[in-house]
């Protein structure tokens, strides 16, 4: 029996096993309502609600300590000191890279496609929106984080949880936590396995092997998926052993190159339309509150572009505080505020500028009728429309979206893996060699019934994290004064510095 047709069968079985259970789940999780002629997932309102309240509840944080969060991405209130593993830049890029993915290529082909133009609106809106949420998680990931013996770090909902709610609720708030806190380890690891791991290897082996001649193709044998498989488990099982600083090493150079290489090839197409431009800020605009041939019409455009940016940047769900907790430094909302800069990132710049470029170059497989199409084919059809090679082009990016989101997910899962069942050298290395195995069989398997469960389980998360983050807000509140009375000495110490340099200096 030939691998293809073995792979097939397992494939057939398993899908046929869990079809039934991840029908439930995912029909249970993404519930929607109808709302004028469309339908409102209420995991996605969860979502866009709990960013308008955090916007509110910290005073449009976002907006007004946007430049300190650039300010301290770029070091200038470190402590040399501080307890940590990586800094401030390596901390971002290794959460971007788990957000910054195919969901910003194909999923934003879906929304402009099925929501209009107008949905890009609505898209960014809901980005700058889940700034806010993210500033909130990230700071209780760093307060609440784990020290080890050995320097390492541990962060994120399977921490904060159970002792934020065990020091504001006593008792009765540490068995809530707790609960809480198993719960979100076991979607995190799922989710990390099926839908961090085998999906993005899977996705980025399809547009490999579509843009080399598709089955046809050296890649689109069994050979050829087994050695794309064998290829990226061995460079994602070296990058894992090194721990967060390995990863945080590659991240640090592999997002910035792939989002450079990815918006350069978004503004070729923009340039070469560039008498389009105008007319498609028209387009963005108009469709958002008077969109033509949408289901639902303003409300779908709106729930479209929300639902995307949602499932995007992840702001919520709870994955990012793993990332951000191994940073340096003594103040947690510091990073906090670094967080909020991942969802401009990844919604607001790499985002729009896919749904920038789809709008102008408008391919003959963009549609705003309402029609279900393969989001990663409209961008590719988008790139194609200035130069036939540019899918090549596509394909380097999702390659290294792809490969990025792995690592970081991978990290995720051993955090999760080592609060479930203990963190030893032995317990470590069993997950990585798992991880990687999934990495193999991801360019084997679609195992679409378990990816489906997967994005069920981190939304899931959602629920519980988020009440979570509402109950310890007021601990936010502290720490981010904290930090601000930080910086007002800083500056104050800077100033008086200042003026004992220019008192002490030779009069002339």
């Amino acid at each position: 029996m030939s691998l293809d047709s073995m792979t097939q069968d397992f494939d057939k079985a398993v899908n046929d096993l869990f079809d039934p259970v991840a029908t439930w789940l995912s029909e249970l999780v993404f519930y929607a309502v109808p709302v004028a002629g469309a339908e409102l997932p209420l995991i996605v309102a969860w979502l866009v609600v709990a960013g308008l309240v955090f916007t509110m509840w910290f005073g449009v944080v976002q907006f007004r300590k946007f430049k300190l969060a650039v300010q301290v991405v770029r070091g200038k209130h470190d402590e040399s000191d501080s307890p940590g593993e990586v800094n401030h830049f390596q901390a971002l890029t290794a959460a971007v890279s788990g957000t910054v993915g195919l969901g910003n290529i194909a999923g934003v082909g879906v929304a402009v496609s099925i929501g209009g133009a107008g949905a890009t609106f609505w898209m960014i809106l809901c980005g700058l929106l889940g700034m806010a949420t993210k500033f909130v998680e990230v700071t209780l990931g760093v307060k609440y984080r784990e020290e080890h013996a050995d320097g390492t770090v541990s962060g994120g909902p399977m921490h904060y949880l159970p002792k934020g709610l065990a020091e504001r609720f006593g008792r009765n708030g540490k068995i809530f936590g707790s609960v809480l806190a198993g719960l979100a380890s076991v979607m995190i690891l799922f989710f990390g396995l099926f839908g961090g791991n085998l999906f993005q290897i899977n996705q980025s082996y399809a547009q490999l092997t579509s843009t080399t001649g598709g089955e046809d193709s050296w890649f689109g044998s069994s050979a050829g998926a087994l050695f794309f498989g064998v290829l990226l488990a061995t460079l994602v099982g070296v990058v894992l052993i090194g721990g967060i600083k390995s990863i945080a090493s590659v991240t640090s150079r592999l997002v910035p190159a792939m989002a450079i290489i990815y918006v350069l090839a978004c503004l070729t197409v923009i340039l070469w339309n560039v008498g389009q431009v105008p007319s498609a800020f028209v387009d963005i605009f108009e469709g958002a509150f008077a969109p033509e041939g949408v289901a639902g019409g303003i409300i779908g455009a709106l729930i479209i572009g929300f639902q995307r940016a949602a499932f995007s940047n992840e702001a919520g769900l709870g994955s990012a505080p793993i990332a951000h907790s191994a940073v340096k430094t003594k103040h947690p909302a510091s990073e906090g505020l670094v967080a909020l800069l991942e969802p401009f990132i990844d919604t607001v710049i790499v985002c729009t500028m896919t749904a920038l470029t789809i709008v102008i170059a408008k391919p003959d497989s963009f549609t705003s009728a309402g029609e279900e199409v393969e989001g990663v084919t409209v961008t590719s059809d988008a790139f194609a429309s200035v130069l036939p090679w540019f899918p090549n082009v596509l394909t380097i990016a999702v390659l290294l979206f792809a490969f990025s989101t792995v690592l970081t997910w991978g990290y995720y899962g051993l955090k999760a893996w080592c609060y479930l069942f203990g963190k030893s050298r032995t317990s470590e290395t069993l997950f990585k060699i798992v991880y990687s195995l999934f990495a193999v069989a991801g360019a084997l398997l679609s195992l679409e019934s378990l990816i489906s469960m997967a994005d069920a389980f981190l939304f899931m998360l959602a629920v519980f994290n988020i009440i979570g983050l509402y109950l310890l807000a007021p601990v936010v509140k502290r720490e981010l004064d904290s930090f601000l009375a930080h910086v007002r000495g800083d500056r104050s110490s800077a100033a008086k510095g200042a003026d004992e340099t220019e008192a002490a200096a030779p009069q002339g």
